[in-house]
């Protein structure tokens, strides 16, 4: 199928929009599994950007991502919060957020960072997040361990405030 030169214009002009996913894991205690980048400041969850050029979906670049950067390749759980993060110098995010359920001891064991990007690992409990994670990425991990908590439906935030 070929496209006219006007269709490819349009779709050029379009507004771009980056998409990341990550996975939220816990040990048995509730702690979250953070990790801590070389190439930028502060901690994240495991995860990373969506390539979007072999159509890769967000739940696969999650789980991609968390078996590059931990050496976990697991089926990931339900989606928990979608969130819609205002680009400063660069475009918006759309960050999906994955249930990636418990590790137990012999996970923990088992993690293996890639040191190209990653220095090291920790589980940090649900009161200390915000200090390892502020602004949006806190409090969407935050309202992901909310959903886990209460049961209800995946969170729809926006900059990790909640809209619905």
């Amino acid at each position: 199928m070929t496209t006219s030169p006007d269709f490819a214009a349009y779709i050029a002009s379009l507004p771009r929009v980056l998409a990341g996913a990550a996975a939220l894991f816990r040990d048995g205690e509730g702690r979250v599994l953070l990790v801590e980048p070389n190439y930028r400041e502060g901690w994240a969850l495991p995860g990373g950007t969506v390539e979007s050029d072999g159509g890769e979906t967000p739940r696969q670049g999650a789980r991609r991502e968390t078996a590059e950067e931990i050496g976990l390749d697991r089926e990931l759980g339900r989606l928990l919060a979608v969130d819609w993060v205002h680009g400063t110098g660069r475009p918006p995010l759309v960050a999906y957020l994955y249930d990636g359920g418990v590790l137990g001891e012999d996970d923990l064991k088992a993690i293996r960072l890639q040191e190209e990007e990653l220095l090291s690992w920790r589980l940090v409990a649900r009161e200390e997040l915000t200090e390892y994670l502020p602004g949006a990425l806190g409090r969407r991990v935050l309202a992901g361990l909310d959903v886990l908590a209460d049961g209800s439906g995946t969170a729809e935030l926006e900059n990790g405030h909640r809209v619905s």
